[in-house]
């Protein structure tokens, strides 16, 4: 049976970080298969081009499995770590067992040594947001300016929705939109 102290560290490990300040974020959004990600393939090279340091968090509203059941960090977690980190010479991953969904402002203040922080979801986050929107959908935008959208990418321009407009297919456009705003201190 578990002590109460024990039981306490083992809350307190699962509580979100205390908010600090951290880079600017801004979000892609979009309908499923609109293609953020690919555009997210095209835009970090191009931003990384122009000197900024880029971090990535991908929003997922369900639940998911990292690790690979049967390795040394799944079983670690398994026998209740509550965060297991896997360090490489290159690289580091951190696993952490969360009692709430983190907001995104306490993900991004884990996040540090970057210029920009882009996100691939959280449509619902006080933060700017670029919409991939494809023309050929009968749907208009999932968001407006009313939402912070700033930006509309996508394959086919259409007027009207009050927001600069972006062609999926010039990455560079979008790269130096982006960071005239970072510039001026919008994002």
């Amino acid at each position: 049976m578990k002590t109460v102290k024990a039981m306490k560290a083992r809350t307190a490990a699962r509580t979100a970080p205390a908010p600090v300040k951290h880079a600017p974020v801004i979000s892609f959004v979009g309908r499923s298969n609109s293609g953020k990600t690919t555009l997210l393939e095209r835009i970090i090279p191009e931003l990384r081009g122009r000197g900024l340091r880029i971090a990535t968090i991908k929003h997922d509203v369900h639940s998911y499995e990292t690790d690979c059941p049967g390795k040394d960090t799944w079983k670690h977690a398994r026998a209740g770590a509550e965060v297991v980190v896997l360090a490489a010479p290159d690289r580091l991953t951190s696993f952490r067992a969360l009692d709430r969904e983190w907001s995104l402002d306490e993900i991004a203040s884990t996040i540090s040594g970057v210029d920009l922080i882009i996100t691939e979801g959280y449509k619902r986050a006080d933060k700017p947001k670029i919409e991939v929107w494809r023309g050929d959908e009968e749907k208009k935008p999932l968001c407006g300016p009313a939402d912070r959208l700033i930006a509309i990418a996508s394959d086919r321009p259409r007027p009207g929705f009050g927001v600069p407009w972006f062609d999926l297919g010039q990455p560079a456009a979008l790269a130096d939109f982006i960071s005239q705003e970072l510039k001026a201190g919008r994002l």
